[in-house]
């Protein structure tokens, strides 16, 4: 009668990593025996599928129905700033904006900057998309004040109002992880098809970075500043607008320097829906024909743009010191005189083609460069998806096929691989890491079964699991609760397939990103190479990542992948590299003196050190690996971001909202999850 006791008691002193692990395992071993007396348990039963995808397109239909006459007449009130900025950005004289933004700069960065803007206009102005771009401005110029205007006030509002800071701030993450095409769709109803949707939409967008950093910069303000306002006697709105919120102008400019790169990362979203004669829809056309050179060249426009706006705004948030106001008057002089001088010769900047001939050797390059390379890009497409990511969707039983491998998968094959991961993970575990050998072990179960084919009672257990140890309970529930609304909707097999996309994509980020960060921690040299490349991959917008792989691999899950990664990985080199390099010196000190070498140093002292900053550029991965996601729909993904697409050009609000909400839900899991370990590594090391 002692032997169950004994087990018992041998269960409770397992660690909570253990534990979740083996409950995951024996619930999926559990599917695994039952898949074939069961369906169900691997694909979840129409019959028990909600209509929560009509209820919420009827519900949303009849509320936005309802306030659809004061939206349009917000939408037409919103015309009047759009004509107006394009009337004045079309209408001023290019030689007069190009000395007016190179004025600019030089106040606000000196000669670099100032070199900066008059080399980027120029650039916009010989690449004959000028009138497309002032139009692309007119967008940004009336979307961000309207984005300040909406997060200054969340942000106010959650400062003065503690009670609704938990609610508003639940409202950011919202905004901010469900998919921007998701809302797109009740825009349209709302405001109708037209630049304004476009507007409204890029506002939406921008807002949130805005009020955190209000939120931020307020809760930064030193207690003795505001006591010293009190003690002025001064009422608190004068406390608010007249001490607090220029004490935190820094922070908030920071806020504004976002809002401004988040508003122009929406323009060729915006495009999709806009009608709109702007950069973005040149892009979008430009791709659709299959014009990479034109293509690019216009993606180029943009990131010009998100560079200079990326660099003065940055200036202005975070550098105090500004040039000389005579060099500044005497830059803007020059533009006047020019363009005074030369107006009866001046010619149309709509005209000015100059770079069309570069455009058109990118194409003929690029038809030379695949017909060239067809067979060994061919060879890199097709055994990437063979043997990597077909696998890890479908699993090796279906994956591995004759005319693909050379062979068939038996169930042999799968014992074999199953006592391979038993054999390996007790290993694992007899070398004392037990929560290590049993994860080995449901690694390779799902690696036999495929993502796509997970059952949906382990995959339950396993974000419980998960949740449990990054978080408590509270976060396993959650997690539960969240991914049984997706079940029951009937997105259950999407959201399979955008998991697995994403997990793909962050995992390579992760393995080259971490690689790529290592090396940049421990060569100066490494890092003055990569840091400009992850800076221009930062301001680049989402959609001109598109347009380089379309024109090398062409449509397809493969060219979508590596969009997510290029767009991904920037944070993973940057947290990375941050955490290395930043350890105490004190820290550097012990071990130098214990004789400890590079690799140990590395290993035991810089390693454990980085790893809560290391996981935090993890989870900003995932959210950029969730966000792209959707954008990659264009060129070949299946999954919700297919979905999400597919509902905007139906005009399906319901389909549209429901998809999106299940993207919301899979970042949000796994941003709270990260967050979780990041949390524990930190009190771990008493930080």
């Amino acid at each position: 009668m002692s032997a169950p006791a004994d087990v018992s008691s041998g269960f409770v002193s397992l660690t909570v990593g253990a534990k979740a692990a083996l409950i995951t395992l024996v619930v999926g071993a559990i599917c695994l025996i039952l898949e074939p007396y069961a369906p169900w348990l691997v694909a979840w039963p129409k019959g028990w599928v909600l209509p929560t995808t009509d209820w919420v397109g009827s519900s949303l239909t009849w509320l936005l129905e309802g306030i659809k006459p004061v939206a349009r007449m917000f939408s037409d009130v919103m015309r009047y700033p759009m004509d107006w900025a394009n009337f004045v950005l079309n209408g001023t004289p290019w030689p007069l904006v190009i000395g007016l933004v190179t004025a600019l700069g030089w106040y606000l960065g000196g000669l670099s900057m100032a070199a900066l803007g008059f080399l980027g206009l120029s650039f916009v102005l010989a690449s004959g998309y000028w009138a497309e771009s002032m139009n692309t401005l007119a967008l940004v110029a009336v979307s961000v004040p309207l984005a300040l205007v909406m997060g200054g006030a969340i942000g106010i509002l959650a400062n003065e109002v503690p009670r609704v800071k938990n609610a508003l701030q639940a409202l950011l993450d919202i905004m901010q992880t469900v998919p921007t095409f998701a809302y797109l769709t009740p825009l349209l109803l709302l405001f109708g098809f037209g630049p304004v949707v476009g507007l409204i939409a890029s506002a939406i967008y921008a807002a949130p970075p805005m009020a955190r950093n209000v939120m931020l910069g307020l809760e930064r303000v030193e207690p003795e500043v505001k006591e010293a306002a009190i003690m002025a006697g001064g009422t608190r709105m004068q406390q608010l607008f007249q001490v607090e919120i220029p004490s935190a102008t820094t922070q908030i400019m920071v806020g504004v320097n976002q809002c401004l790169m988040a508003a122009l990362s929406m323009v060729i979203i915006a495009a999709v829906i806009g009608g709109f004669n702007d950069i973005g829809w040149e892009v979008l056309l430009t791709m659709r024909k299959a014009q990479f050179g034109e293509a690019l060249l216009a993606g180029m426009v943009i990131v010009v743009f998100a560079v200079i706006i990326d660099r003065m705004s940055g200036a202005l948030a975070t550098e105090r010191k500004r040039y000389d106001r005579r060099v500044f008057w005497a830059l803007v002089g020059f533009a006047v005189l020019f363009t005074v001088a030369f107006w009866s010769s001046m010619p149309n900047a709509s005209d000015l083609t100059l770079l069309d001939p570069v455009a058109d050797a990118v194409d003929q390059s690029l038809t030379d460069f695949t017909r060239a390379n067809g067979v060994w890009l061919d060879a890199l497409k097709n055994n990437s998806m063979f043997y990597v990511l077909l696998p890890l969707r479908i699993g090796l039983d279906q994956a591995v096929l004759p005319f693909t491998w050379g062979f068939s998968w038996t169930s042999g094959m799968s014992q074999g691989l199953f006592l391979f991961g038993a054999v390996v993970g007790a290993l694992i575990a007899w070398r004392g890491n037990l929560t290590g050998g049993l994860a080995f072990l449901i690694a390779i179960g799902m690696l036999e079964t495929g993502i796509a084919n997970l059952p949906w009672p382990f995959v339950l257990t396993g974000a419980a699991a998960l949740g449990r140890v990054a978080g408590g309970p509270r976060l396993a529930m959650l997690s539960v609760g969240l991914l049984s609304t997706i079940l029951v909707s009937g997105l259950w097999d999407r959201a399979l397939l955008s998991l697995y996309l994403s997990g793909a994509a962050v995992f390579s980020c992760a393995i080259v990103g971490g690689g790529i960060g290592l090396l940049s921690a421990v060569s100066p040299l490494a890092w003055k190479i990569v840091r400009p490349i992850c800076d221009m991959l930062q301001t680049i917008p989402l959609f001109v990542f598109l347009i380089p792989v379309l024109m090398v691999f062409q449509i397809g899950e493969f060219s979508a992948f590596l969009a997510i990664c290029a767009y991904a990985v920037v944070p993973m080199i940057r947290y990375t590299r941050h955490g290395l390099v930043n350890t105490p010196d004190e820290m550097m000190e012990a071990a130098i003196a214990s004789g400890a070498t590079e690799w140990q140093i590395m290993r035991d002292i810089r390693g454990p050190y980085a790893a809560p900053t290391i996981l935090l550029g993890l989870n900003q991965t995932i959210l950029y690996a969730f966000a792209m996601l959707v954008i990659a729909a264009l060129i070949g993904t299946t999954g919700l971001g297919q979905s999400i697409y597919l509902a905007l050009g139906q005009a399906d609000i319901g389909l549209g909202i429901s998809a999106g909400a299940a993207m919301a839900i899979l970042a949000l899991i796994a941003d709270r999850m990260v967050q979780g370990f990041a949390e524990e590594r930190r009190k771990a090391l008493g930080l």
